[in-house]
């Protein structure tokens, strides 16, 4: 008889981040459990350390992945949450919570990219509603180019959206 496995949580930040010109910043890498696999568009963002709130961890992460420091958040605007394979081979529910965060742009920096960043990210870029609509590239949440022309016209929903793993 089997029984079903109860997978360890892992709360997850991402920042859609926007810079005056209404562009939003976007990753592109591979997954940990198949760094030769093909890669996706994807908000910077990445795990809750012990004791952080949802916000601590949106300026960590912010700072070690784009060296942005002056970022305003704003709300909570989507959930997501699914099982994915961490590099060591482990699955974890990620359980992904996504703010808005404006700053003033530019050129993001990679000097606070951990090892296994390095490895696994191959671009950071700013995108346009229309060029990120257009781009015929994976990205996720798989909604974000559809529901991005809200979050720029500053339309937030009033509880987050729940949206879906895949």
């Amino acid at each position: 008889m089997s029984r079903d496995r109860v997978l360890r949580d892992r709360p997850t930040v991402r920042v859609l981040l926007f810079d005056p010109d209404g562009r939003i910043l976007l990753m592109r890498g591979r997954l940990p459990s198949r760094p030769d696999g093909p890669g996706y568009w994807f908000a910077v963002g990445g795990g809750l350390e012990p004791g952080e709130t949802l916000e601590q961890a949106a300026v960590r992460e912010l700072v070690e992945e784009t060296g942005f420091m002056d970022v305003t958040l704003g709300p909570v605007v989507w959930e997501r949450e699914g099982p994915l394979k961490l590099a060591d081979g482990e699955t974890v529910m990620f359980r992904e919570r996504y703010l808005i965060g404006r700053c003033a742009g530019g050129e993001p920096c990679r000097d606070g990219w951990d090892e296994q960043e390095r490895a696994l990210m191959d671009d950071l870029c700013w995108w346009t509603a229309d060029a990120l609509a257009a781009c015929g590239e994976t990205i996720f949440p798989r909604e974000l180019p559809a529901l991005l022309p809200d979050l720029l016209a500053g339309r937030y929903p009033a509880e987050p959206m729940r949206l879906t793993w895949s």
